[in-house]
């Protein structure tokens, strides 16, 4: 998890790093010695280069997949909380009202309480009890339903939260998952040894050889950069929005108020 401004600052630092070690091998080992070995270092950087951008290029489609399933799931969340709310209007009276103020309260819980804690890192448990009280207004035996048409809507309302809580654990676990470290060191010394071999050819114009080494190295950080935004997606400066919950809240808001 990366805020914008830790972002930049790795992309400068890393920039400077590059700097440094080219300036460092001009030093000690200026461009013009270095050309007779360009073939060689040519072929290393083909074959590592193929590798890593294989690597590289897989690692960002995967985190990318993992977030766009996350809004999807976040979204199939609030969609079935939406759902609970309206299938509830077949339900004896008193039980809609506690569905249907329960559901509102779940909505503003998650979007208000859970969301922000989920992007500070933090343990986002505030909505769990009112999935509580959802299922014991469900199950409660004092009120049995007393005709075909609220047995049915008693069925699929329960149907549709188990639904919902299916989702907000899988949220919950998306939440917490992240790329493990073995991958990580991969990528960034896969990078360093990139921006090494590029450094390592031999070229009579010490800035056109920098340019392009800066250049790279500013890809492979970016790459990196978005890669760590967006693998935790609940996190940092990219993040799924409770968009589906906003839009759940103004349903509730448009719908007919049951509850006194």
């Amino acid at each position: 998890m990366l805020t914008t401004l830790e972002d930049v600052i790795i992309l400068v630092l890393s920039l400077a790093f590059a700097v440094a070690v080219l300036w460092t091998l001009q030093y000690f080992w200026p461009g013009a010695r270095r050309l007779p070995h360009n073939e060689l270092v040519g072929w290393h950087l083909t074959v590592l280069g193929t590798t890593y951008a294989v690597i590289i290029g897989f690692m960002l489609y995967a985190v990318w997949t993992e977030y766009q399933l996350a809004e999807l799931n976040a979204d199939n969340e609030a969609n079935s909380l939406v759902n609970v709310y309206r299938l509830a209007d077949g339900l004896p009276d008193a039980q809609r009202d506690q569905i249907h103020k329960l559901a509102r309260d779940y909505a503003e819980a998650v979007t208000y309480q859970e969301w922000p804690a989920m992007h500070d890192g933090k343990e986002s448990l505030q909505a769990h009890p009112v999935v509580m009280k959802l299922w014991a207004a469900l199950t409660q035996p004092q009120i049995q339903p007393a005709t075909p048409t609220q047995q049915a809507s008693a069925n699929l309302t329960l149907a549709e939260l188990s639904t919902m809580t299916r989702f907000r654990r899988v949220r919950h676990l998306e939440d917490a998952s992240q790329l493990p470290t073995i991958l990580w060191v991969v990528m960034i010394f896969g990078g360093l040894l990139t921006v090494l071999f590029t450094s390592l050819f031999g070229c009579e114009s010490f800035w056109l050889h920098l340019v392009q080494v800066l250049a790279l190295t500013s890809l492979i950080c970016l790459i990196l950069l978005a890669i760590a935004d967006i693998d935790r997606p609940f996190r940092g400066s990219v993040h799924v929005e409770p968009t589906g919950f906003l839009r759940a809240i103004q349903t509730f808001s448009d719908l007919p108020a049951n509850a006194p």
